[in-house]
């Protein structure tokens, strides 16, 4: 099968990173690849670069569609234009923040996500309160560090992840943890370990849900929600034409 990880941003350092987590966790046969928009932002961190990324997401899922491609992992945290992906999939598209809550959800009774910048976490909200999960994961905490700050990995964003984390085990009966951003990856064996708790980090995760949904052959419903959009004129000259093969 052919996993594809679709990068949001245009930063192609995160996309590389992915593509190396996701070939290290996928089981052997599954060919992954991973891509970012040809156009957009270097980063996604606001409502207007969210709009923006979303069409990049498409764009790639469509490609993918003509590359034979089974299924996709949408690598940035609250799921970016995951609703306009699953239109244009024909098989599952897991996002990394779903993928990350349902994880927590079957390992810990209360679980926390740690995300960057803090104005992110009203994306973060909406995916928790999508899946019905306030209960069990709320508030959602965050720390001030920008999100292509996280290119260097270095010790200062780790200290301050864990910070944070100590506060949602403290104030909020965190059990476990989740890494509120893609490529975070390098993050989960030091915490793990200073935090003597479960750590997630929504990529990998979301890799094996994508590759255990094909196995089963559960593709995405296209009975009324996720249905692909009727044909009819659109101005946009990237969507003109987009899916005269698929509408039906």
């Amino acid at each position: 099968m052919h996993i594809k990880i679709i990068n949001p941003n245009t930063n192609a350092i995160f996309t590389q990173r992915n593509l190396l987590l996701g070939r290290a966790v996928a089981s052997a046969g599954t060919v992954i690849s991973a891509a970012e928009p040809r156009l957009g932002t270097a980063s996604v961190e606001c409502h207007i670069e969210e709009a923006i990324a979303s069409i990049g997401v498409v764009e790639e899922v469509l490609a993918g569609e003509r590359d034979g491609v089974d299924g996709y992992v949408t690598a940035c945290f609250g799921d970016t234009g995951i609703h306009a992906a699953r239109e244009a999939a024909t098989g599952p598209v897991v996002g990394m923040t779903e993928a990350s809550l349902f994880a927590a959800a079957l390992i810990a009774a209360k679980f926390s996500i740690v995300t960057l910048p803090s104005r992110t976490r009203i994306q973060a909200e909406r995916v928790v309160r999508e899946l019905g999960m306030q209960e069990r994961c709320w508030p959602v905490r965050a720390i001030d560090v920008d999100v292509l700050d996280c290119e260097d990995e270095d010790a200062a964003i780790a200290q301050a992840f864990l910070v944070e984390a100590r506060r949602a085990i403290a104030d909020d009966h965190a059990e476990a943890i989740i890494l509120g951003c893609a490529g975070l990856s390098p993050l989960v064996t030091p915490l793990t370990a200073a935090l003597g708790m479960p750590v997630i980090e929504g990529v990998s995760v979301a890799v094996k849900m994508a590759e255990g949904l094909v196995s089963l052959e559960l593709r995405t419903s296209k009975v009324s929600s996720y249905a692909n959009p009727p044909p009819k004129p659109r101005s946009s000259a990237f969507f003109h034409g987009a899916f005269g093969d698929l509408a039906s």
